[in-house]
């Protein structure tokens, strides 16, 4: 195997602490070819697309990376912005936001951003981690409900990373984070300060990513995830059952996902009466082209169009201080046992110990030996 060059060992970085988040991905560029190169990534991944490779490549290269990325392209053109695609921009965001939040908190940790798929790339951001003098990286998918496409995937393609380095560091992973306190509570701060401002509507639909139903019955817990984050979030929001929707969007495929589906529920209640709708996705940290295309346009384009008067999508949690502080706490507690002190006023374990002894023996009499 031929191993990554790594830099030579340097006094100038002593032993420090990386967190890596990490997000799903986002093409270059809103273009067909940008987006051609990002699909081709993303949907040969086998955790993604659990399909025998010789009845699934062909299919990919032949038919879905041929008639998909121009459409594809059209949709992430209508919500980029100045600073590139949402999730990327969000990201960025979170990352920066986390390192001053995790400072101020008196802790010294060097924190990267990466995507699974698309740039920037996880290799790069562990590269970049190493640089710094990383030892220990905490690595924390920014998926709250465990799915094997998503996290599993993640964790994958780390190890593919570190079985290229010849010097692996100490890694920790976050495996989800659905009931996590600080994360509903971020989420249900989102939502009542929107209705404080906007008034509420009927219902409140929480959409969450869908998955295909043969990956429950091979062992996801994706599922029960979801359906445990949304009665937390509802309990804090203090709604009864028949407030609250709990539906599951981006289909892929002819294959049976996850039901209710999203869009044909919010048709199902605009025809039955309900006439505004507020979106919320809990599963989405930040918001991009599932949350901002597939739900804030194409899904209030339908609910309209089925009889309803008006559906308000929610932002996601993006970079709100509540989101932030939940990510420090989250952060915090699993890098627990790792020095995030400032190693500049620490003596390291060997140097304290030495400092102990020293200590112990200046108090011990003088005796003969």
């Amino acid at each position: 195997m031929r191993f990554l060059p790594e830099p030579p060992p340097s006094s100038l970085h002593p032993t420090r602490t990386g967190l890596l988040l990490v997000n799903l991905g986002t093409p270059d560029a809103p273009t067909a070819s940008a987006v051609r190169r990002y699909l081709a990534e993303f949907l040969s991944d086998p955790r993604v697309v659990e399909i025998p490779r010789l009845v699934w490549l062909p299919i990919l290269y032949g038919l879905v990376l041929t008639l998909r990325p121009r459409d594809a392209a059209a949709r992430y053109a209508s919500v980029w912005t100045p600073e590139g695609s949402p999730l990327l921009a969000w990201s960025r965001r979170q990352a920066e936001a986390l390192s001053r939040a995790l400072s101020d908190r008196g802790l010294v940790v060097e924190v990267a951003l990466a995507m699974r798929y698309g740039n920037p790339s996880l290799e790069a951001a562990i590269a970049s981690l190493r640089e710094t003098g990383c030892e220990r990286i905490l690595v924390l998918p920014l998926y709250p409900q465990y799915a094997a496409s998503t996290t599993a995937a993640v964790s994958d393609a780390v190890g593919a990373c570190l079985a290229r380095l010849r010097n692996v560091p100490e890694v920790r992973f976050v495996r989800d984070f659905h009931a996590d306190p600080g994360y509903i509570e971020a989420m249900a701060i989102r939502i009542l300060d929107f209705w404080r401002s906007n008034g509420r509507g009927q219902k409140l639909v929480l959409s969450f990513h869908g998955l295909p139903k043969r990956s429950i019955a091979l062992g996801d817990p994706y599922h029960e995830q979801c359906l445990e984050t949304g009665r937390l979030l509802a309990e804090r929001l203090g709604l009864y059952a028949e407030q609250v929707e709990i539906t599951f969007q981006s289909r892929f495929g002819a294959a049976e996902w996850l039901q209710p589906y999203t869009e044909p529920r919010l048709k199902e209640l605009a025809k039955s009466g309900v006439s505004d709708v507020d979106v919320f996705c809990p599963g989405f940290v930040a918001d991009c082209i599932e949350t901002l295309e597939e739900i804030a346009m194409q899904g209030k384009e339908a609910f309209l169009l089925a009889g309803g008067r008006q559906l308000r999508y929610i932002d996601a949690l993006n970079d709100s201080p509540a989101w932030i502080g939940a990510l420090a706490d989250l952060a915090g507690r699993h890098m627990q046992g790792w020095t995030t002190r400032s190693e500049a006023r620490q003596p390291t374990d060997a140097a304290h110990a030495a400092v102990l002894l020293q200590r112990k023996n200046d108090k011990t009499p003088a005796t003969d030996r």
